[in-house]
Parts: structure tokens; sequence; C-alpha cells
């Protein structure tokens, strides 16, 4: 049996300032741990989707701004 883990949702949006980027990160982290990409924290989360949530909290990822074209 697995152990909630609480990540506070106002630590998550201090990182990504948007829901819809927080959705997008955490979604695109979670497919690469799940295809065996090494997690960049320790933790006792299973979940890759609580996983990526927990490296977004603490900073081990972010998006990158791709710069508009003219």
């Amino acid at each position: 049996m697995e152990l909630k883990v609480h990540i506070p949702m106002e630590e998550l949006l201090k990182r990504t300032n948007s829901m819809y980027k927080l959705v997008i990160l955490a979604s695109k982290r979670a497919l690469e741990l799940n295809e065996g990409s090494p997690k960049l924290v320790e933790t006792n989360a299973k979940k890759v989707t609580t996983v990526a949530l927990e490296e977004i909290r603490r900073g081990k990822i972010s998006m990158k701004h791709k710069k508009k074209e003219k």
C-alpha cells in the first residue's frame, strides 16, 4: 500500500505561474518517467505523476520558453 504524498498546489503554481503549464509539464515528465527516465528526487512515491509533481515542487524541472519568431 502506498502512502499518500501531499504536495501543496500553491507551491506548484509558484513554479509554473499557470495551472495549464503545470498540467502540461507534469504530464510530459510523467511520460518520461514511465519510459524509464531516472527520478531527480528521492521520494517514496510509486506513481510517476506524483514523482513528476514532486520534481516540479523542488525545482528540478521547469518549462523552457520558446522565443516568438517574427
